[in-house]
């Protein structure tokens, strides 16, 4: 990512949680619980998810910042979400979490120097990333769940 397209990113990444809150209201709670297949999440879970990623995120931010070099944890989304009962998890709760985790990071990078920016840390399935390449990723992640979210929902409305 370019110096210039940051700003925009940054701003995307800010808005993550609006975004997402917004979403919600375009799907009835009634079908949150709805999986349009075994292997396939409801949006319950999507947003559990969501939150135990950005939790992920908000630790592997500060590893990039400030232990450059060092490994990022990884972890299998589906055995959390199947060992940690996401349908047991209140959205709620994690809708708050989500916005109190990412606002957090926001205020912590807005303003970081330059050359952090260009920090690097091993990720086990992607390989080296720098700080750049931690906030495409989870600039887009609410995004691309809504997606998720939207086909679930349509599956929903044709059964």
């Amino acid at each position: 990512m370019s110096r210039t397209d940051r700003p925009t990113t940054l701003t995307t990444y800010a808005n993550a949680h609006s975004l997402l809150t917004e979403a919600l209201t375009r799907f009835p709670k009634e079908m949150w619980r709805f999986k349009p297949s075994e292997t396939d999440w409801s949006i319950h879970e999507i947003v559990v998810h969501i939150t135990d990623s950005e939790a992920n995120s908000y630790i592997r931010a500060r590893r990039l910042i400030a232990e450059p070099g060092r490994t990022l944890m990884d972890y299998d989304e589906n055995a959390w979400a199947n060992g940690l009962d996401y349908h047991g998890l209140d959205t709620e709760d994690a809708v708050e979490l989500f916005r109190w985790l990412r606002g957090t990071t926001y205020k912590l990078i807005k303003d970081l120097p330059e050359a952090t920016w260009s920090h690097t840390a091993y990720h086990p399935e992607n390989g080296d990333m720098t700080l750049d390449d931690w906030l495409e990723t989870y600039a887009r992640h609410v995004s691309d769940h809504i997606g998720q979210m939207e086909a679930v929902f349509s599956t929903w409305e044709k059964k």
